[in-house]
């Protein structure tokens, strides 16, 4: 036991040692050889850069015109692109610059190294690309068949059906919409799906990858990264069974016995969400103090005359009061806001780099509500990275960590949706919430933050062990609900067998997103959080006045400074480095996100406690019982 020990010490301290900020300050010789390398880097970035852009500009034609004509467009890019990359991965694999004594060329020629897809032969790229852009042009096309008029089936995802998610109280009419987007977006996805693993197995194997599992993972460069996301699970799952149980003991009070198990898994139509991936649509059937009416800026929104224009100005004012860049004119002229009436588009809400001349915009539907406004002012803090470390050569010019990005997102909203800064900028009358009802407030976005994690958690998990040929091709569907049951406690409405295939009904599982960023980053953007709090004047622990759940860091150029330097690095240092600069802290930590919805939890506990509510689930009885064993964490 003791030698296991230091084994496990010793190896950890050489973790330690890699991602020293000494380390990589190091070898700033100016020899010959090295350069030559620094002149071989800065014009392979140009080039690479010159790509990026070709790329993004194809993407973002296509994303913005659903047509079949710029899906193919869009594949050529990539595909011609993908040859270059490969011959820049292997120019690089058989130099020596990553064995160069200057640091800033080796970590280049580590990042420049991966050729990703790009591995395959051009057959199997074209046809991997027409997998995934496949099944993206299948979600983005989608439509369902009303519940009222089967003859009308028009209704797309949003708005119509998530209208009926968030409104209808009928289960019936749930599980019908539930259904109809499973076996129209997810089912006819089989084969494209089959395609895709096969062909990212091959790929991963020529990258010397056991598994796209372990591609996928070792861009977190931290060869115990996986191990921490299941301690953090762990960590988080007692306050994530107390919102379980409560939610499930009122959904019961409010459908009955018939519909909703006393201590089962709950039916996940019921949760206001396709995906069951946050609950708070559906907040009026659970809220714990009911009589306190919730901050409703809605309703300030269309008093005030809000447009979808005046949303984005309020996102770009936060950043500059930080002392932040302002978004450029092209910002404004290129972007798409709003839903077009004359084409198909790609709704879901993403932020863009177009690699050249500060050109960054947002592609959403935007509409004027209280959602909305926080999902703009978390596109725009992916819009404030890029512009960060746009100084950056193209290699560099992402996060360090993939959690980062999406937290960066997020910790901006963590401000702006707090009652002090809905005050500062005249949406709500009160500053400062009663007890009552900020427990209100903290179990809403509970509902978003905590009941995602086991969803973010399991996407990944999923295909992490699909692509690791731990789940056979016949369970891949049974296996998907099992880990979302035995992870999260929902099931589907309806039973499902081996000849549905519902993971392409998620958006990100059709256009190979790497999900468990998402996961790291609800944890991360506490942490950021936090440190931004503190520098900001605007936390202190254990000051009733200064709490984490109303903090508002807007005007604060100290906090400003800090988040931009953060930013500028991009993903030039060990992603440790650059948050023990920010934070102090070198590890992902859940200790600020317990902190910050603490009250809650209490008052969970003791709720629970006082109604009696069973705590846990079994196993879901809407798979067959000859599924996959249990999986561990």
């Amino acid at each position: 036991m003791a030698k296991m020990l230091v084994i496990w010490v010793l190896s950890h301290l050489l973790v330690f040692a890699a991602w020293q900020p000494e380390a990589l300050a190091e070898g700033n010789s100016c020899s010959a050889s090295t350069l030559d390398a620094r002149l071989f880097f800065e014009r392979e970035n140009e080039l690479l850069r010159q790509r990026y852009h070709e790329e993004y500009l194809a993407s973002y034609t296509y994303n913005t015109n659903v047509t079949d004509e710029n899906r193919q467009a869009m594949i050529a890019v990539y595909a011609r692109n993908a040859v270059q990359n490969k011959q820049l991965a292997e120019k690089i694999k058989s130099s020596d610059y990553t064995q160069s004594e200057d640091a800033d060329v080796r970590r280049q020629a580590l990042h420049l190294s991966k050729m990703g897809a790009s591995a395959l032969d051009p057959d199997d790229y074209l046809a991997l690309q027409n997998a995934i852009s496949s099944m993206q042009s299948n979600y983005a096309t989608t439509n369902v068949c009303s519940y009222t008029n089967r003859s009308d089936c028009s209704l797309s995802l949003e708005p119509h059906i998530q209208e009926r998610l968030s409104n209808s109280r009928d289960p019936a009419e749930l599980a019908w919409y539930w259904r109809e987007w499973h076996d129209k977006a997810g089912t006819t996805q089989k084969e494209n799906f089959a395609e895709y693993v096969r062909l990212t197995r091959k790929a991963a194997r020529l990258n010397d990858h056991r598994s796209y599992a372990d591609y996928w993972v070792q861009f977190y460069e931290d060869a115990d990264f996986e191990r921490q996301l299941d301690a953090s699970f762990k960590q988080l799952l007692p306050f994530y069974r107390q919102i379980h149980g409560y939610v499930r003991y009122r959904l019961r009070q409010h459908y009955g016995e018939d519909v909703v198990p006393a201590e089962g898994n709950i039916p996940m139509h019921l949760l206001g969400n396709m995906w069951g991936q946050s609950w708070n649509e559906v907040i009026d059937l659970f809220t714990p103090y009911p009589e306190k009416p919730f901050v409703d800026i809605k309703a300030s929104m269309v008093q005030q005359n809000y447009t979808v224009q005046k949303l984005f100005e309020l996102g770009d004012q936060y950043f500059q009061s930080l002392g932040m860049r302002a978004l450029p004119p092209s910002f404004w002229n290129l972007s798409l806001l709003t839903r077009p009436d004359d084409r198909q588009v790609v709704c879901h809400a993403s932020a863009w780099d177009f690699y050249q001349d500060s050109d960054v915009r947002i592609k959403m539907c935007t509409e004027v509500d209280m959602h909305y406004f926080f999902v703009v002012h978390h596109e725009l803090g992916h819009i404030q990275y890029y512009l960060q470390y746009e100084q950056q050569p193209a290699v560099f010019r992402g996060a360090p960590n993939p959690g980062f990005h999406e937290a960066v997102g997020d910790v901006i909203a963590l401000s702006v949706m707090s009652a002090k800064h809905l005050k500062t900028i005249g949406l709500t009358e009160n500053g400062r919430l009663d007890e009552k009802s900020r427990i209100n407030e903290l179990f809403k976005q509970a509902l978003s933050k905590i009941v995602f994690l086991p969803f973010g958690y399991t996407m990944d998990k999923y295909r992490y062990a699909v692509f690791r040929n731990e789940i056979e091709e016949p369970q891949w569907n049974c296996g998907f609900w099992q880990m979302r049951s035995e992870y999260g406690g929902v099931e589907p409405p309806v039973p499902r067998t081996d000849k549905d295939f519902d993971p392409p009904a998620k958006y990100h599982i059709d256009a190979d997103v790497e999900y468990l960023r998402y996961f790291a980053a609800h944890i991360f953007q506490f942490q950021f959080h936090k440190a931004l709090c503190s520098l900001a004047g605007q936390y202190a622990p254990n000051d009733s006045r200064r709490t984490l759940d109303n903090c508002d860091i807007f005007g604060s150029k100290e906090a400003g400074r800090a988040l931009s330097k953060f930013l500028s690095h991009g993903s030039s240092l060990h992603w440790k480095v650059v948050l023990q600069e920010f934070t102090g802290e070198t590890e992902m930590d859940t200790s600020a996100l317990l902190e910050y919805f603490d009250p809650l939890y209490q008052w969970l506990k003791q709720e629970n406690s006082r109604l009696g509510v069973p705590l846990g689930w079994g196993e879901t009885n809407k798979i067959p019982s000859d599924c996959c064993g249990q999986f561990s964490t």
